[in-house]
């Protein structure tokens, strides 16, 4: 699986963190920026590199993880492109539901209200959970795509 991911300056520290870990762990990550803290960078550049780049790739199992603040200003930046289903992770259900129930291809965190652990169990937990497939879910999955 690859993962591209990106942060603003709130979410800087954490994605450095989380990259290598995931690196590690065996997944290939993709980081699409930034290449250094700027405190006065906006996070939806990022939000759209990362799903630019997402949209490039010609691999199957390709996902992102967003990271700012609050984890809200990524996820309403990714959600404006069609095809993307970005949710934001606070805690290990809010991801299994993302992923089991809405086949969300990226995962939103908000560097600024969670530890490293709490971190590493969501993202595993959204790593690890497939997409349910349920009539119902595919049903609104397709919808979704069939806005705007």
């Amino acid at each position: 699986m690859k993962i591209f991911i990106g942060a603003d300056h709130n979410g800087f520290d954490l994605k450095k963190t989380l990259a290598d870990y995931l690196i590690r762990g065996g997944y290939e990550v993709v980081d699409e920026g930034d290449a250094e803290k700027h405190p006065d960078d906006d996070y939806p550049q990022f939000a759209s590199q990362v799903v630019q780049a997402m949209a490039a790739d010609p691999s199957a199992d390709v996902c992102g993880i967003l990271i700012c603040g609050s984890g809200q200003g990524m996820c309403v930046a990714a959600n404006r492109y069609k095809g993307i289903r970005a949710a934001l992770g606070y805690d290990q259900e809010s991801a299994r539901s993302a992923r089991n129930d809405d086949d969300a291809n990226i995962l939103c965190l908000p560097a600024r209200s969670l530890e490293f652990e709490q971190v590493v169990g969501i993202v595993h937990t959204w790593l690890m959970t497939p997409f349910a497939g349920a009539p119902r879910f595919k049903r609104r999955v397709e919808e979704l795509d069939e806005l705007g």
